[in-house]
């Protein structure tokens, strides 16, 4: 299936601009953005954080194979890009609160339709690496 030439045109751009401004390519828009939302957890964390707050146990419950350690760096990731908000209540012992701010709302559209596109495309995905690891043993 042939891509639209205006994505190739999109990226084009994009890579021009970083050049022309000097940046490097780590410091691209998209990249810091995907590498946030495109690791192993974050994905998960925002899905499940559109459907309700969550209380800190919640969430660890919620993803059993998560460390407590990750789990931790994951929500202070999320809400050091200004996706989550981190609520204290004054309680004893303190209970603490993850919700999507606007922004993190603002992200569900996209990530709907690419998780929509995973589940559609996932038995394909599946033949194309045992396609691939056949003949890569065959070799």
């Amino acid at each position: 299936m042939k891509r639209p030439a205006k994505s190739s045109r999109q990226i084009q751009d994009v890579l021009r601009e970083q050049n022309i401004s000097g940046q490097s390519l780590a410091e691209c828009p998209v990249r810091q953005v995907l590498d946030q939302i495109g690791d192993k957890w974050s994905t998960l964390m925002l899905l499940a954080l559109s459907e309700k707050a969550y209380r800190f146990g919640e969430l660890r419950r919620l993803i059993p194979d998560i460390s407590q350690r990750m789990l931790t760096q994951t929500l202070r990731d999320l809400q050091r890009n200004g996706l989550i908000s981190r609520t204290v209540f004054p309680t004893q012992p303190p209970s603490v609160e993850y919700r999507l701010t606007p922004l993190g709302h603002s992200l569900m559209e996209p990530v709907g339709l690419l998780v929509g596109w995973a589940e559609k495309h996932y038995g394909r995905i599946l033949s194309a690496r045992e396609h691939f690891d056949t003949k890569a043993d065959a070799a």
